[in-house]
């Protein structure tokens, strides 16, 4: 990850933290502020497995309570996000047990042309 005053870039996402603003592949993408906060968290901790209580810490700013799953909810939807603004990119990678790790790499497709999906 590369840092420039309050921008932060990975591969081809950057986050304008004075703007509140996330470009893909220099496009903008529209995220609520619970999205941006979680994918600032991922983005500064780039190739680390994060655990859901310290996203839930940092982008809620609270403890994560027993049975809550809103940052699974939150991954997915900046999953959609993202891979909607780059097409073919993986960004978020889930460790089950352990977390989430940012790390923009070509997606394994599970589908093609030739499967149905």
């Amino acid at each position: 990850m590369e840092a420039a005053s309050d921008t932060m870039r990975s591969g081809d996402v950057e986050i304008r933290a004075s703007d509140g603003l996330v470009l893909v592949a220099g496009k903008a993408v529209a995220m609520s502020v619970r999205e941006y906060r979680l994918l600032t968290a991922l983005v500064a901790r780039q190739g680390r497995i994060v655990s859901r209580e310290e996203l839930y810490r940092l982008a809620w700013d609270a403890s994560l309570r027993r049975g809550d799953r809103s940052v699974d909810v939150y991954v997915h939807k900046l999953r959609v996000k993202l891979e909607e603004a780059l097409p073919g990119r993986a960004f978020i990678h889930t460790h089950f047990g352990f977390g989430y790790r940012f790390a923009p790499e070509p997606s394994r497709a599970f589908h093609n042309s030739e499967t149905d999906r």
